[in-house]
């Protein structure tokens, strides 16, 4: 048998921002259950570790195994690397297998620009508006293409631990017809949206600069031991997570403001409960998403991206 591969260019293309956050919310429109997915799996390398995210729908199975090598970058090479192979649901048959590295890139932004849209939705508002992003890489540059291309963005200002590459990511954007430009992290006290898209292991912000009809989103890396908001800003906000099980598992942002079990009592609302209408926040707090990124999610988009790929219309 001749597996087919969509390399990242093809995957890029056949997957935009629009239709990767039009799959997802077809699949938790259409019952699938974020509390059903298989905990990541972690096992270690020499140079890293292995990390092995499975999943199933009803109309597909899969896998994304990818590789964490931190002392890649200083030696010219990626540190996150990785496959996905994509499966028949019902008789477990490989259908095609996709480069992993670019599916995170494409369904992490797609998963918060959908939270983002119907977060705003509940604001009443039309556009993202005047947007902060912390954070340089290529991933805050894939969360402003997404939040443009799915709300529309005001204005854009971009905070760095370098300036020069926060100018450099506000550049890039001005060149593309956004308005935009390097800033600091004060600029949150101006902001509508603020997205968080680093691997800071600190509060990259003061929370108290967030005003109440602020939306946030905190993304950039999964684990206890992360942080991009303060205790107090988690306190503060009514909260959606992608689901409650692996928020409490893995959610830095949230464990510090308050216990596990606390949250468990006080109940998480989940993307699914945002997307089919079930989350009703109250009035004058700020509005939280956070996510650690989840095996559902890859299983989504790379199941729309064989659809599209072989011409085959259909659901997740």
């Amino acid at each position: 048998m001749t597996l087919p591969y969509i390399d990242a260019a093809a995957l890029r293309a056949l997957v935009p921002p629009a239709a990767a956050v039009a799959a997802l919310e077809e699949a938790l429109r259409g019952g699938q259950d974020p509390e059903l997915d298989s905990p990541r799996l972690f096992a270690p390398l020499d140079a890293g570790e292995f990390l092995l995210m499975p999943a199933q729908s009803a109309r597909y199975a899969g896998v994304k195994v990818a590789t964490v090598a931190p002392g890649n970058p200083a030696k010219g090479h990626p540190k996150i690397q990785g496959t996905y192979l994509l499966l028949d649901g019902s008789f477990l048959t490989p259908l095609c297998s996709m480069d992993g590295a670019e599916l995170t890139l494409i369904r992490t932004p797609a998963v918060t620009a959908m939270a983002l849209k119907h977060l705003l939705a509940l604001r009443g508002a039309e556009s993202a508006g005047a947007v902060v992003v912390f954070g340089t890489s290529l991933q805050a540059d894939r969360h402003i293409e997404a939040l443009r291309a799915v709300s529309g963005i005001a204005s854009l200002v971009v905070v760095g631990r370098r300036a020069g590459a926060a100018r450099e990511l506000a550049d890039r954007w001005v060149a593309r017809g956004l308005s935009a430009r390097a800033g600091d992290a004060d600029d949150v006290a101006g902001a509508d949206v603020v997205v968080c898209a680093t691997s800071s292991a600190e509060p990259v912000f003061d929370g108290s600069l967030v005003g109440g009809s602020a939306v946030v989103a905190a993304i950039g890396s999964h684990g206890l031991d992360a942080r991009e908001i303060d205790p107090a800003l988690a306190r503060r906000a009514e909260v959606v997570v992608e689901g409650r099980a692996s928020a409490l598992r893995e959610a830095g942002d949230l464990i510090p403001a308050r216990p596990a079990e606390e949250w468990a009592e006080r109940g998480l609302a989940t993307l699914s409960d945002l997307v089919n209408g079930r989350f009703a926040p109250e009035a004058g707090k700020p509005l939280l998403y956070t996510g650690v990124g989840m095996s559902w999610e890859d299983l989504v988009v790379a199941g729309r991206a064989h659809e599209l790929f072989t011409g085959k219309a259909g659901v997740n």
